[in-house]
């Protein structure tokens, strides 16, 4: 798939974005007493690395390397280039122990996607590209623990939603330099919304700039090189380019990355549409991911065709001590209950006027993901001698019910799908695992919560698992923390929620216990942000539920 659209980072020249920035009157001045809107930390950049470089889906034996070539009027990229990469035991490249060439062509994006195959498990790498006599930053990367070897420690750390106006990336600093062996990211690498004018005078606009780090130029996304530029806008950003640069990642979608809730085929306006711009946006994804080539194996075919061409679900093996299960809860999932097709989402139904609600046909993940997920947890059962510790559910939102004061009920999370979410409480159950933890995001605020299955054949509800929702990188949560503790108040299974802070959670897994770190900077509007750990929890082996640590 290819667009005859020219980039907006290809032809924005830095007089022009100086002339932007003055156009908006936010060139060299400040709002008093309002937070400095920072638009100039964007570079335009006419180096061909400057997007960075990327790793991920690592396995055992093998690594994927990623990075995407940046136009620039000195270098246009009308035609496929070629682009060497090397991986090495060292940061100066004196002991290669791989090398080759990659094709980066205009139809994908100019991105380069290297599955480096016959590493050695459970080692660092450090990887760079070459390509028209540039070479990128170096890389850093890891394979994991062969299945099934003893493995003593894991650190993980998990993140989600990092809208670029709602601040500075400061968490990546700080989760670099805890230095952890993975990075998994549940979703919202981008938002398609488009910042508000600068100059406007009316006041709901003025007090929304006053909460913002930084505008963009950008219009709502529509075309692929609408979603390319958005990419590209974000990986300009030196903290995320360093994070990436730092390890592997991991990585799925939420909503954002196409549109706001949307569900399977279903968006706002006309279907064909919203399918053309799904497809895009999909293929935009891929391009700017560190993913294998299966998983867009389907990302050329026509939009006529079947919707399901993105397989992201997967899993991944960290020696014996983990499973870590990566869901999709977009691409196949039934449309909200109560929500009328091409309309926006409700966002909230009384369940009283909505039967759809409670319907068991519904899925939040689809028939044949909750099928592929069940298999794995069974394969997983404590009692099997192949078992890993831990078995780690990898998605994007809260899972643990939430009651309202209200009485009203969340249709865009699991609580819009609890026939749904009661089918995997009941195969979390049934599979006997060892210990079980579930990571999630999207609702921009931590939350640590029990899960308990209310099917207890007539005994108190069991304790099956441990949930950690983390808050956004940088996104507002749009809640206010005495509404959060009307929540918790009528939901004994939540241990802790805040919503007042922006950060990522922080993983230290053994074979005996794992540990969450809440971690949380002080000042999303500023890059140079400190960071501290809010709070602290930790799941013993074979203890369903988290405690305070």
């Amino acid at each position: 798939m290819h667009q005859a659209q020219s980039s907006i980072l290809t032809n924005i020249s830095r007089r022009q974005w100086l002339q932007w920035l003055a156009a908006t009157g936010l060139g060299g001045t400040s709002l008093a007493g309002q937070a400095a809107l920072a638009i100039a930390a964007w570079p335009v950049s006419e180096q061909l690395f400057g997007l960075g470089v990327a790793s991920g889906e690592p396995a055992s034996d093998s690594v994927v390397l990623w990075t995407r070539l940046l136009p620039s009027p000195q270098l246009p990229l009308l035609a496929p280039q070629s682009v060497q990469w090397e991986i090495a035991h060292d940061a100066q490249f004196q002991h290669i122990v791989q090398k080759g060439e990659a094709p980066a062509t205009p139809g994908w994006g100019h991105s380069v996607h290297v599955l480096a195959r016959g590493l050695a498990p459970d080692r660092w790498y450090h990887y760079r590209f070459h390509s028209n006599g540039q070479t990128s930053a170096v890389g850093r990367t890891r394979t994991t623990p062969a299945d099934g070897a003893p493995v003593q420690r894991m650190r993980l750390v998990f993140a989600s939603c990092q809208r670029w106006e709602h601040g500075y990336y400061a968490a990546w600093r700080h989760a670099r330099a805890d230095d952890p062996d993975l990075v998994v990211f549940l979703g919202d690498y981008i938002y398609e919304y488009a910042s508000p004018k600068a100059n406007a005078t009316d006041a709901k606009t003025q007090a929304l700039l006053s909460e913002l780090a930084r505008l963009q130029p950008l219009p709502y996304p529509r075309s692929l090189q609408d979603y390319r530029d958005r990419y590209a806008l974000h990986k300009s950003d030196p903290d995320l380019q360093a994070m990436h640069a730092h390890c592997p990642w991991v990585m799925t979608w939420d909503d954002h990355e196409v549109e706001n809730d949307y569900a399977g085929p279903d968006g706002v306006g006309n279907a064909t549409a919203f399918a053309a711009k799904r497809l895009a946006a999909y293929q935009a994804f891929y391009e700017n991911m560190p993913l294998r080539a299966a998983v867009a194996a389907k990302a050329d075919a026509p939009v006529s065709s079947a919707l399901r061409h993105m397989q992201v679900y997967r899993r991944f093996s960290w020696g014996n001590l983990a499973d870590l299960m990566v869901l999709d809860a977009r691409q196949y999932r039934d449309i909200q209950a109560c929500r009328t097709p091409g309309e926006k989402s409700n966002g909230a139904v009384n369940a009283a006027n909505c039967p759809d609600l409670a319907r068991n046909a519904r899925s939040f993940l689809g028939w044949e993901q909750e099928r592929w997920l069940a298999e794995n947890l069974e394969n997983n059962s404590a009692s099997r001698p192949s078992s890993k510790r831990w078995s780690v559910i990898c998605q994007q939102t809260l899972f643990a019910p939430r009651h309202y004061p209200n009485g009203r009920t969340s249709t865009d999370s699991w609580d819009g799908y609890p026939a749904a979410r009661q089918r995997l409480i009941r195969a979390i159950d049934q599979a006997a695992l060892r210990n079980t933890v579930l990571l999630g995001g999207d609702i921009h605020q931590n939350y640590v919560c029990r899960i308990d299955n209310p099917e207890a054949e007539g005994r108190a509800p069991r304790v099956v698992a441990s949930e950690f929702c983390g808050t956004s990188i940088t996104s507002h949560s749009g809640t206010t923390q005495a509404r959060v503790d009307a929540v918790v108040a009528r939901n004994p299974h939540v241990l802790f929620a805040r919503c007042d802070e922006r950060g990522y959670g922080l993983c230290d897994i053994t074979p005996t216990l794992w540990t969450t770190q809440l971690r949380a900077v002080d000042d999303p509007l500023r890059p140079d942000s400190g960071a501290r750990t809010l709070a602290r929890f930790a799941v013993e082996d074979r203890v369903a539920g988290p405690q305070l640590a």
